[in-house]
Parts: structure tokens; sequence; C-alpha cells
């Protein structure tokens, strides 16, 4: 069989040696990393959104005491041509997505507690914002003193932005309306939890939400008519004789939807499950290292054969092999070198 190639973007913090957007290119049979540069220079790009048609990359952007967000065109070459970028005063968001016709941006702030949505020209310009949702209130734990946005993104079907909100133990549903978010529907999730983020299994029905302060696994059903989200399983995502700290970070669900995975600081592991394809009910399949400290971060390639953890902690990036009948991973690469790595996105 013919070697494969499969290219990610990296985001980073830039607090110390990275200078922005790092390129991986990966072979998807040994796991070899073909190409590790510089793509594009920005401050603190911690989250990306690449455009469905792969001409655009999104990120999270800062420039001194001002945060927001910066577009970037993908050259011929994978380098990232920088476009414009637009920032308020305060501290920069923690994520971004795009919707699927390229038009419109949305972002959540985690220190201010917001939502933001962005209008988007056609070569990838963004205009000024024209909403911002204030989440308001509280919660249990002592990180829960005010809100905390930690996500921001589409429902498959495109009708609604769905957010969660560690600070208040909420995710929250907005339908777009001449611009506008408007709130339509609202899960409490159990307090002191602190949802983190979520991800849509391919059937778009079911939704999966990692907290980040109980590491646990909400499975739920998604109402595309009403937006409603209701949940039907709560699992854990560490071993149960585990008792140190630890922190939930990311998810994602397999491409053929049969498994999901979750990431833990603190353990530095990445938990899978198998979902049932008619409940939609998980059931823990493994635990395994991720060779490394604090993985903020993974994605699994189009075909799912490939998962690339990025490990904050101790800038490197984890290369998995996926089996994609049982869903085990296999460590393939550990040595890879990425300062600061917090968000990994794979090109298709």
């Amino acid at each position: 069989m013919a070697n494969k190639e499969a290219t990610a973007y990296i985001g980073t913090y830039t607090k110390a040696e990275s200078q922005g957007i790092y390129r991986l290119v990966v072979n998807t049979s040994t796991g070899e990393i073909k190409e590790n540069k510089l793509a594009g220079k920005v401050n603190n790009p911690t989250y990306l959104k690449i455009s469905n048609d792969e001409k655009l990359v999104f990120s999270v952007a800062k420039d001194n005491d001002n945060g927001g967000v910066a577009s970037f065109s993908i050259q011929e070459d994978g380098t990232l041509q920088f476009i414009n970028q637009v920032l308020g005063a305060g501290s920069p968001p923690c994520y971004v997505d795009l919707s699927d016709d390229n038009q419109r941006l949305v972002s959540a702030n985690y220190h201010l507690g917001t939502i933001v949505s962005y209008p988007v020209l056609d070569d990838g310009t963004i205009q000024t914002e024209t909403s911002v949702v204030q989440h308001k209130g509280s919660s249990v734990h002592e990180r829960q003193e005010k809100p905390h946005a930690h996500f921001a993104g589409y429902s498959p079907d495109g009708k609604h932005v769905i957010t969660c909100d560690l600070g208040t133990d909420r995710v929250t549903t907005y339908s777009i309306e001449d611009g506008k978010l408007v709130e339509v529907s609202e899960l409490a999730v159990t307090p002191g939890s602190g949802p983190r983020h979520l991800d849509f299994h391919p059937n778009k029905k079911f939704v999966y939400i990692m907290t980040e302060l109980t590491a646990e696994v909400i499975a739920a059903e998604y109402n595309a008519d009403t937006g409603s989200i209701i949940a039907f399983q709560t699992v854990a995502s560490l071993p149960e004789d585990f008792t140190g700290a630890n922190t939930g970070s990311a998810i994602h669900v397999s491409p053929n939807g049969k498994f999901l995975y979750v990431s833990n600081r603190g353990h530095d592991s990445i938990t899978s499950f198998s979902i049932d394809p008619d409940s939609g009910k998980l059931t823990k399949i493994e635990t395994v290292s991720v060779e490394g400290k604090g993985p903020r971060d993974f994605d699994l390639n189009f075909t799912g054969e490939i998962l690339l953890a990025a490990n904050e902690n101790t800038n490197n990036v984890t290369v998995f092999q996926v089996n994609q009948e049982t869903g085990a991973l296999k460590l393939l690469q550990k040595e890879v070198k990425v300062p600061e790595p917090v968000c990994v996105k794979f090109l298709k």
C-alpha cells in the first residue's frame, strides 16, 4: 500500500519559544513526520478553525492588552498569509468556529464570559462583531466564581450555535437571527462539573460533552428543530483508582462514528470509548498515556487513521495509529517537538 500523508496545523501559546501556528505533515502508515515548521506568525493562536474548502485558517489572536480573532489564507506551500484581525480590549478568546458557508465566525471568551459573532467576507476578511452575548451566573467550584465561556460551535445542521460555560455549568443553544445570537434552549449539567468542549456524532443526533472539573463525558441527544440537548448518560474518563489532580480537556468522535476519545491533563492520557450505534451510549475501551504532560488538545485525521495529541507542558506532539475496528491507539511517535502546543486541526 502506498504511503499516505496527512497535514495538521498546530495552534500554540507564544509565551516562550513559539512564534505562532505550526504545520506538521505526517505519514499515516508509519507516523513519520515529513514536515514540521512555522506556517504563520501570530500571538497566542491557542485555537484554530480551518474552513471547509481548506482555503482559510481562523485563529485566536492577541496584541498586548487586546484580544480577538485573526484570519489567514493557506498558500500552495502550506504557509499562512495573514489577512486581517479584529481585536478588542481584554483577554483573547479560547475557541473559534466557522459556519459551513464561511460567512460567520463565532468565538468563546473564558476570561470575559462572552460569545461573539463576526461576519466574514468571501476573501476571509473578518468584519466587526455583530453580536456579543454576556453569560451570567456562577456555580459551586472555586473556579466557577463567574461565567467562563469555553466553547462556541455550530451545530451540524448549521441552525444553531451551542456553547459550553465552565463557570456556570450551562450548555446553551442559540439561533442566529439577522446576525444576532438568540438563546433558544439550555442544559444545566451537574453543579461543579464545568463543561468545556463538545463534539457531535456523524449522525448529527448524538452529542458528547467533556467536563473539565470532573473529567466526565455527558452523552446527550440533540433536537435540530428546537435546539434542545437532553442528557442520557454520564461516564468517567479516569481510571477508578486515580486520585491525583486532573482536568478534562479535548473530546472528539471518530470519523466512522464508532468511537469517542477524550484527553486528561494530570493523568496525562487519552481515554477511548465505543459508541452504541442505536442508543449512543458509551462503553470504556482503554486509557493510554500521551507520553507527555498536559494534553490540551488532539485531533484525528479525516480517515480516522492517525491521532495527534498536543502536550502543552512538554512541548511535544504524540502520534498514535488508530485501529478502526477496535478503537485502540498504538503509539507511533512521541518526540515530535512543537513549542507550547495547545490545538490540533487536520486538513482533509
